[in-house]
């Protein structure tokens, strides 16, 4: 189909109409992603700036932290100017973009968790190899396949969503343009669209979802079968805690979201949408810090220089 778009512009219709709850949310998800930033950042500059963490471990975290940086400044900043400004409107152009980096963003981050738990399962079950197996260049390789993967799966839902022909209502139900609100609006065929995003989206979610829970299988098989020390089982499993809690709260939601659901009502979605692209992405830094000693005393270090650098 040729590119037959009557509609160039789409307006979001956003979270609320209520003027005073909107005052309210904008505060508070503008604290979120303030956060977000902050508590991202922070995780990535101490995954560079310290020796101590340039293991694969702490490569994938800094690989995470930025993608949950990129993430929520794909969608909150829209978000925000929502509850400022009314109609909301973004360009067809922009629109796709947004779609675009959602999709690539968030399937890249499914992916690396599962990159993540397969690092986990390397270093408990084969830690005399661990550096042979998890070199520099295959962690170089295993994130350039993720990236490259999640930008391949949105580029495919963003060409075909561009070809759809949109001619009637232009009120996308959402806070900003995500794939399943867009195909509602279409007055064309969206069988394709809709196959694809059931068979490829949900490979490549239950592909690496699977992944994961192959690898702690493997853990837990291990440290049951091999591992005769109950403390040095749980020392070893609770290096992978931060990480399941992370898994947890990403697969809930999405799988929720573009799985399990349909049918489900437009406020319902927005808010399980929340979840995983503004609440997922603050929690996480949160998550790991609070559980990782490393990360504190890297950040308590990294401060100290700051403050002694300051008062000289």
């Amino acid at each position: 189909m040729g590119n037959q778009t009557e509609v160039h512009e789409f307006v979001l219709t956003g979270l609320t109409k209520d003027h005073q709850k909107q005052h309210i949310l904008f505060i508070f998800f503008l604290l979120i992603y303030i956060a977000s930033l902050l508590g991202n950042g922070a995780i990535l500059a101490v995954a560079v700036a310290e020796p101590r963490l340039h293991t694969p471990m702490y490569f994938f975290l800094g690989n995470l932290s930025w993608l949950d940086i990129c993430s929520c400044t794909v969608t909150v900043p829209k978000m925000l100017s929502g509850f400022l400004m009314e109609p909301q409107a973004i360009s067809f152009i922009g629109c796709l973009t947004q779609l675009h980096f959602f999709h690539f963003l968030g399937s890249s981050e499914g992916i690396l968790l599962g990159v993540m738990a397969f690092d986990r399962c390397v270093a408990i079950c084969n830690p005399l190899r661990y550096m042979v197996i998890m070199n520099k260049w295959a962690c170089l390789l295993l994130a350039g396949a993720t990236w490259a993967a999640g930008f391949f799966h949105a580029l495919m839902h963003t060409v075909l969503t561009s070809r759809l022909w949109f001619c009637g209502s232009n009120h996308v139900q959402h806070f900003f343009c995500d794939i399943k609100p867009l195909l509602k609006l279409a007055c064309s065929s969206t069988t394709v669209n809709l196959s694809l995003l059931n068979i490829v989206t949900g490979s490549i979610a239950m592909g690496a979802f699977f992944l994961t829970l192959l690898s702690y299988f493997y853990i837990i098989s291990f440290l049951f079968f091999k591992v005769q020390s109950w403390q040095n089982r749980w020392k070893a499993f609770s290096t992978c805690a931060s990480h399941l809690t992370v898994v947890a709260l990403l697969y809930v939601p999405v799988l929720s979201n573009y799985m399990l659901a349909s049918g489900e009502s437009a406020e319902r979605e927005m808010i399980v949408t929340i979840l995983y692209s503004a609440i997922t992405p603050v929690l996480n830094p949160i998550i790991y810090t609070l559980r990782n000693q490393e990360v504190k005393s890297a950040l308590k270090k990294m401060l100290t220089r700051k403050e002694m650098s300051g008062r000289i």
